[in-house]
């Protein structure tokens, strides 16, 4: 017998005590690398699914674990990268706006013959 995080297993025939399988599996919900996983618990990743659609009749043909939790990382990524952009849009329609501005100044200057205004202060 081994043990594996106080949690006891037999490898001699790879038979593995019920309580170790449904330690696997639960690590293997929240799980977003499943190769790892299987590698750390020194089973093979057929056999977590194999469990797990054992244990988890509830849900079989679920996604992958760890696609959930990678669709709300994507997600979360997703809508941070839309604020974003909302901020910039924001920022371009200012100077935009600014910029048209200027110009319309610029104009009316060179219309009445008057100086431009330039970024410099008359010190």
């Amino acid at each position: 017998m081994t043990h594996f995080a106080g949690k006891e297993l037999r490898v001699a025939g790879r038979r593995y005590t019920t309580e170790f399988r449904e330690f696997a599996v639960e690590r293997l919900r929240g799980c977003e690398n499943i190769v790892a996983l299987a590698r750390e618990l020194q089973v093979s990743r057929r056999q977590l699914y194999r469990w797990r659609d054992e244990l988890d009749p509830a849900i079989p043909g679920m996604e992958a674990p760890g696609q959930e939790a990678r669709a709300s990382t994507l997600r979360k990524e997703a809508n941070h990268l839309k604020r974003v952009l909302a901020e910039k849009t924001l920022e371009v329609d200012f100077f935009r706006s600014a910029l048209q501005k200027v110009e319309a100044r610029r104009q009316q200057s060179s219309r009445t013959g008057e100086k431009a205004s330039t970024s410099k202060s008359g010190r």
